[in-house]
């Protein structure tokens, strides 16, 4: 539709966030790659599908089937309602989403304290939704930021205060002073939001130390931490993996936010979230919080998928509700990738005696993300002309901060590609590199 045809409504006329560019920029970026379908994208960070297997789906709808009517001790009529009908709205595979916390996170839970959500996303909007209770409130992230969260929050009117991140994941002496700022401007921080293990977009981990010295700043400051964890399981390096917030949580501090994207089936679309903060009604029982997201949800999707959660279910009991030996191969290919790409960049791009790098980049330990550091401003218009002139697709930083100040630096994701693509996208980011740093080209 062009400016000069009729319009019925105007975006003025709608909800403020409509018109945010956080809510813009997903769309955004599948446009560019879909105006541009040669273009290797390095900017994906969709799982590896290589793996994917249609037969596997139907297998796993009968495991959990067969789980229902053996070990749940339902009747043949009774386990095709439950997988055919409308659904409990908190799900139905809460107790295997338990199960899994243990086996593979150490983490404790009543499946009481779960709920099963369409996708992490949601999983972010019911927290945010409970948690907006004023216009006073506002929600701490560590900058940059998944966009997706800056975008939920946007739509429930949750202004999002960034807190610096920096190597170490997160700068605790800022998140104590962002905290205490907004409470002397007569706000209150909720919560903060963080990704620990290979963050998305910086792939920055946040080591143990930290991670308790976090949890008793939270408990200092009395907020709750928003865990977010759709990387934990794809370390480079074979060994130990870190505990996550949730596991060394004594304070119920931790609302743990979880997605089987990653893990088992992004077309799922099943997330999920453990709220275990106990809540006190005006009735005066208490319950755990995730009865409150429960009310929430059912007001906006009712209930997820209950074929869906069936998939995902027996996926879970085909490894003894563990996903660490069921992204044996995903993982090995990622670590794989993440090595391939960062030794290219090290290639493009090498030292030179006695002249500063002026191309830079992180060197994850394991996820899917790497960040560029060029100098120059990195923006949406370079990406298209990246896109139509070279052949690549990147992510521009700027899409992760919460402001308008130039970014120079771009997100490298190694999830979608292979050896191969990685190669091929390097060389023409490279080009592209190479042309700005001599004054560009039209």
């Amino acid at each position: 539709m062009t400016a000069t045809e009729p319009v019925d409504l105007s975006v003025a006329d709608l909800h403020p966030a409509l018109g945010d560019p956080a809510l813009t920029s997903m769309n955004f970026l599948n446009e560019v790659s879909e105006r541009y379908p040669a273009a290797v994208s390095l900017a994906a960070g969709r799982p590896y599908e290589e793996f994917f297997d249609v037969a596997a789906v139907h297998r796993h709808l009968d495991t959990f089937h067969r789980h229902l009517v053996d070990e749940r001790g339902h009747t043949p009529e009774q386990a095709r309602r439950l997988l055919l009908q409308y659904g409990r709205t908190k799900g139905i595979v809460h107790h295997l989403v338990a199960r899994n916390l243990a086996v593979d996170e150490g983490i404790t839970v009543d499946p009481e304290a779960v709920v099963v959500t369409v996708g992490c996303q949601e999983a972010m909007f019911l927290v945010l939704r409970a948690l907006r209770a004023g216009p006073a409130d506002v929600l701490l992230a560590v900058a940059p930021t998944y966009v997706g969260l800056t975008g939920a929050a946007r739509l429930v009117d949750l202004p999002v205060w960034p807190v610096a991140g920096g190597p170490s994941g997160v700068d605790l002496d800022d998140l104590r002073a962002q905290a205490r700022r907004a409470r002397a401007e007569g706000r209150r921080p909720r919560a903060c939001y963080v990704l620990p293990d290979f963050a998305n977009p910086s792939g920055v981990s946040i080591d143990v130390a930290d991670r308790r010295r976090l949890l008793a700043l939270a408990a200092e400051e009395d907020l709750l931490l928003l865990e977010d964890n759709p990387y934990g399981l794809f370390p480079v390096e074979d060994g130990p993996r870190p505990p996550t917030l949730k596991a060394l949580d004594t304070d119920r501090r931790v609302v743990y936010l979880g997605s089987f994207a990653k893990t088992v089936l992004p077309g799922a679309r099943v997330g999920y979230v453990v709220a275990d903060q106990r809540v006190a009604g005006p009735d005066g029982r208490v319950g755990p919080l995730a009865d409150q997201l429960a009310m929430i949800k059912s007001m906006v999707t009712v209930n997820t998928s209950p074929i869906a959660q069936a998939v995902i279910g027996g996926r879970l009991l085909e490894h003894g509700c563990s996903l660490v030996p069921a992204n044996t191969r995903e993982r090995a290919a990622y670590a794989r990738n993440l090595r391939h790409l960062v030794a290219g960049l090290a290639r493009r791009f090498p030292d030179r005696p006695g002249r500063p790098a002026v191309v830079r980049w992180t060197v994850p330990a394991g996820g899917f993300f790497v960040v560029v550091t060029v100098p120059f401003a990195v923006d949406d218009a370079l990406l298209d002309r990246s896109a139509r002139d070279y052949g690549v697709l990147w992510t521009p930083m700027a899409h992760f901060y919460d402001d308008t100040a130039p970014v120079c630096a771009l997100r490298l994701s190694v999830s979608a590609v292979t050896p191969e693509q990685i190669d091929q996208g390097l060389d023409r980011l490279a080009a592209l590199i190479t042309d700005q740093l001599l004054g560009g080209r039209s």
